[in-house]
């Protein structure tokens, strides 16, 4: 097997900078754990956003037709995150939705609130086997406050806008509104009809986009491109984008050069992060 991308920093580390950031508890702090899988930090408030820490998919495909190698390490083992206040799943797929990074996590912070469309209760509940009144459920055009945070549910297309017999959707993004700071994660998306319209009156501080593209050959429902990232971040007056679902398996990638050379095209602000990577954003 080849070597992992290597993590900016892991572990230890990881949990030290994690305590460092609460020294500037007017600031946004944010770190990549891979794949899709963001932690934020406001004024002591710790939000997760669908976190993958596990080997499950690479486990499962082992001896299939599919394999899910890995590319890169991992940055934290879930049981390690005690102080994390609210978690979100934006859809049913594993690498959004793994029982064996949240089954730990928790374990581990079991004050969390924990995040979901409302669609996916009844998958959700089996798949982790916890009390059906666990997990919040939101729709779309629907906002909740909890643990000191404002939660905003918006559609999310991979690749349809599917709903519910309800007219529930089953994939969705979620805008985060903590303190002064506006947040967007996409979860899985392609770009919709209206996406524009949803998003820009947020006025995001900063927007979490995936870059792996939709490529049918891969078997797997799609995403959004470099080049579209990079777009949809300027047409929503992002302050900042960062990408996100690439390197995480072999299958399924892309070249963050690629969102940062369209970001330059574009005039939209980027960032790209190494795994377990800090940035810190202030007013």
């Amino acid at each position: 097997m080849s070597q992992l991308v290597p993590a900016f920093q892991k572990d230890d580390a990881l949990l030290a900078d994690i305590e460092a950031a609460l020294a500037q508890p007017e600031a946004l702090h944010i770190w990549w754990l891979g794949q899709s899988g963001f932690l934020l930090q406001y004024a002591g408030i710790q939000i997760l956003f669908d976190p993958y820490l596990s080997d499950s998919l690479t486990n499962k495909y082992a001896h299939t037709d599919k394999p899910h190698v890995r590319l890169s390490e991992r940055v934290i083992d879930p049981a390690r995150l005690t102080m994390v206040d609210v978690v979100t799943s934006s859809h049913n797929h594993t690498d959004h939705l793994d029982a064996e990074t949240l089954l730990p996590l928790f374990d581990a912070s079991p004050q969390a609130g924990f995040i979901i469309p409302e669609a996916n209760r009844a998958f959700v509940v089996d798949r982790l086997h916890c009390t059906n009144d666990f997990p919040v459920g939101l729709n779309d055009t629907e906002q909740m406050s909890i643990k000191g945070v404002t939660v905003h549910g918006v559609p999310a297309a991979h690749n349809e806008l599917e709903r519910d017999e309800q007219g529930r959707c089953k994939f969705m993004g979620f805008v985060v509104e903590v303190g002064p700071y506006t947040v967007y994660h996409s979860g899985d998306t392609l770009w919709y009809e209206g996406m524009v319209d949803i998003l820009k009156p947020f006025q995001v501080d900063v927007a979490f986009l995936p870059i792996n593209g939709n490529k049918p050959e891969r078997r797997v429902a799609g995403n959004l491109n470099a080049d579209e990232a990079a777009r949809l971040g300027n047409e929503i007056g992002a302050r900042l984008v960062i990408p996100h679902h690439y390197d995480m398996f072999a299958f399924n990638t892309a070249d963050p050069a690629d969102f940062v050379q369209a970001c330059t095209q574009y005039g939209t602000p980027c960032r790209v992060l190494q795994l377990g990577e800090r940035v810190t954003i202030s007013r």
